[in-house]
């Protein structure tokens, strides 16, 4: 259950950065309403980590959950805003996807 609490926090994380890029390429009401998306995904994340965190080593599940927000962001940016999918980017998104999955097989 941790673990998915972690998960569900880095998606989270990437919520709360999406939200801000939109915020960014966006103004007037529709701006507030990304920042309010912020915001709310923001508190959940944090709050997710920190429910996990009572569970599993700190070390480990901060570095999943930046981890998972990472590699999310990364690929909302390929998908979503039109950033650059070359060759070292993704090679060092798969690396870090593979370091996530080491830290769960050797965390207790």
């Amino acid at each position: 259950m941790n673990w998915l609490l972690l998960i569900l926090g880095g998606l989270f994380e990437v919520g709360f950065t999406t939200c801000l890029g939109k915020a960014k390429e966006t103004s007037g009401a529709e701006s507030m309403l990304w920042i309010g998306g912020f915001f709310v995904s923001l508190t959940l994340s944090m709050f997710l980590l920190y429910k996990a965190s009572l569970t599993l080593p700190l070390g480990t599940a901060y570095a999943v959950w930046t981890g998972i927000g990472a590699v999310g962001t990364a690929l909302m940016g390929i998908f979503f805003f039109r950033e650059p999918a070359e060759f070292w980017r993704l090679f060092f998104i798969c690396t870090l996807i593979a370091s996530i999955v080491g830290l769960k097989f050797v965390s207790n």
